[in-house]
């Protein structure tokens, strides 16, 4: 898809609206975005977002769930909300036809929650089953075990469902509360692309929104934690029928020049069954049921991980076959060809995620709110040609040459002990 233009208008009550002109299809998709997160909770209240989110469709001070849901149903829309570490979102998709109407009942979910006591608890009970759920699964609890070495008590290290505990304590004054603190005009940015434009897309945020007056009291500011940790190791036994490993880093966040050396490694050892580990471990050396590696986008301090699932007697090998694939970025330039066809992967699959309203809309959304311009997408081009390999391999070795191990085995297999870096099971 060729790329589209992004018009950028702004609200007097500060609401920032991003408009991409799609009218290829007859529909309009829309994202609400808020800086408000796990990542701004307190830790004695982690999940509160989650809930708040969870119950922003289950009415409002006009509406019940049930209408709600009868009103979204009725003419085929989608309408939901999310959070995320470092925002909540509530998402829209619907018929030209049908805009106004969805885009209305967008605006009272948001403005005027009602979180009702008897949706607050059934909410409260399936988030906790969530949680219970995840338990269950060993990359979750590998995952969580190596946010916790990466993050010590950063917000980045906990789940943004929080725990059985802290849920229990959210009383319903305490989502007023974060409603009110957090969700407010000056903070909200209207992402939509579709059959609409930019005129007509203003002029239906000024319609919902324009009366929306900015709260007397400042916005919300985050806590600064520093995130100080040295690399370890931990262990956890599981009833499973594979080990999970991963080695993760502390990485840059988006606004640092290196992200963009390190999207590119991602790419590198993960994008496709030619991909580095895909090839090294699961093709020529048979090590993995699956293995790959990842890189969140973050606002703040991210974490660089490479992982497998592996038969729990390669468990040691898994660990040092992880390594040393990761070490050989450090040590060993791509070769030209590498770099070329790892740029093209990369920018082709970024390409593909740009194809649909809700991924335009999605797209555009999330660069406002991380604060990157609406050209980043040439920007982001031009960076990713400029690359070298001795550029790569300088990035590789500032962040990827110590890791943080997580591991989820079955303690049948004995007792896994490293030292001096090397792991075994005894």
């Amino acid at each position: 898809m060729i790329n589209l233009p992004v018009h950028r208008s702004q609200l007097a009550n500060g609401i920032t609206v991003l408009t991409i002109a799609n009218p290829s299809a007859d529909i309009v998709s829309g994202r609400f975005f808020i800086p408000a997160g796990s990542r701004w909770e307190a830790e004695e209240q982690a999940g509160l977002a989650q809930l708040l989110t969870s119950l922003l469709t289950k009415g409002t001070d006009r509406l019940s769930a049930l209408e709600i849901a009868d009103r979204i149903e009725s003419v085929g829309a989608g309408l939901g909300a999310e959070t995320t570490a470092d925002y909540l979102k509530l998402s829209l998709k619907t018929v030209t036809a049908d805009l106004a109407d969805i885009f209305k009942l967008a605006g009272e979910i948001l403005r005027s929650p009602s979180f009702p006591e008897a949706q607050i608890a059934l909410e409260r009970k399936q988030i906790i089953q969530a949680i219970r759920s995840q338990t269950e699964q060993p990359f979750n609890n590998a995952y969580r075990q190596l946010r916790t070495l990466l993050y010590g008590d950063h917000p980045y290290s906990r789940s943004s469902l929080g725990t059985a505990e802290t849920l229990a304590h959210i009383s319903r004054q305490d989502l007023v509360n974060y409603h009110q603190q957090h969700i407010r005009p000056d903070r909200l940015i209207i992402s939509l692309a579709g059959r609409i434009t930019p005129e007509a897309a203003l002029d239906l945020v000024t319609q919902v929104f324009g009366d929306w007056e900015i709260p007397e009291s400042a916005p919300p500011t985050l806590t600064t934690h520093s995130v100080t940790t040295q690399p370890q190791y931990q262990i956890d036994y599981q009833a499973t029928q594979q080990a999970i490993v991963i080695l993760g880093y502390l990485a840059p966040p988006i606004h640092d020049p290196d992200c963009i050396a390190l999207k590119l490694i991602d790419s590198y050892l993960s994008n496709g069954m030619s991909s580095r580990l895909f090839v090294e471990l699961r093709e020529k050396r048979g090590l993995a049921y699956d293995v790959s590696s990842f890189y969140p986008t973050r606002l703040d301090t991210s974490h660089f991980a490479v992982y497998m699932g592996t038969n729990p007697i390669n468990t040691g090998i898994a660990v040092s076959g992880l390594r040393a694939e990761v070490d050989r970025l450090c040590m060993e330039p791509l070769s030209a060809s590498e770099l070329q066809t790892t740029k093209d992967k990369l920018l082709g699959q970024y390409a593909l995620g740009k194809q649909t309203n809700g991924q335009l809309a999605q797209t555009y959304g999330w660069y406002e709110l991380l604060g990157l311009s609406t050209n980043f997408d040439v920007e982001f081009h031009q960076a990713i040609d400029r690359l070298t390999s001795p550029e790569l391999l300088t990035a590789a070795d500032k962040y990827l040459s110590q890791p943080y191990i997580s591991i989820v085995s079955p303690e049948e297999h004995g007792t896994i002990a490293i030292v001096n870096d090397k792991l075994s099971i005894v």
